[in-house]
């Protein structure tokens, strides 16, 4: 595992951090299955019961990736798809009259946040890799 270092502590918890709201997404939707698929039903998806299992493992299993640095890009890519698939999904503000879209706005623009997020941490850990290779093309 290595030794732990006050930058590894910092890189870690920023990572939790990042992926907070989708560990207590992915929790609250277990704890709550029926009002987790009631709530995939709210925005019209197909087969909500399978889109919910997959947005469950989704959640947990690509913050577990980032957060334990096993293919830590590949977490951070699906989590980033994800959220830009959700974004658009859940605040389309621009559909909203004048005097509600501020705050759907603010949700959608933070979101966006969170996405580039996600695409640091998949540009960084891949970089991170590629300068481990014994030997790299340029």
């Amino acid at each position: 595992m290595g030794t732990w270092t006050p930058a590894l502590l910092v890189q870690r918890v920023a990572l939790v951090l990042l992926c907070a709201a989708y560990l207590q997404g992915g929790i609250d939707k277990l704890w709550d299955f029926h009002g987790a698929v009631a709530e995939t039903t709210h925005f019209g998806l197909p087969m909500p019961v399978l889109v919910t299992v997959l947005t469950i493992v989704i959640e947990l299993g690509a913050s577990v990736l980032i957060i334990s640095g096993y293919q830590r890009w590949i977490g951070a890519l699906v989590l980033a798809a994800f959220t830009l698939m959700a974004t658009f999904l859940a605040n389309r503000f621009w559909e909203l009259p004048p005097s509600g879209r501020i705050p759907v706005a603010n949700a959608f623009f933070e979101h966006l946040g969170l996405v580039g997020g996600f695409l640091l941490v998949a540009w960084h850990d891949l970089r991170e890799r590629r300068a481990q290779l014994p030997f790299h093309p340029s």
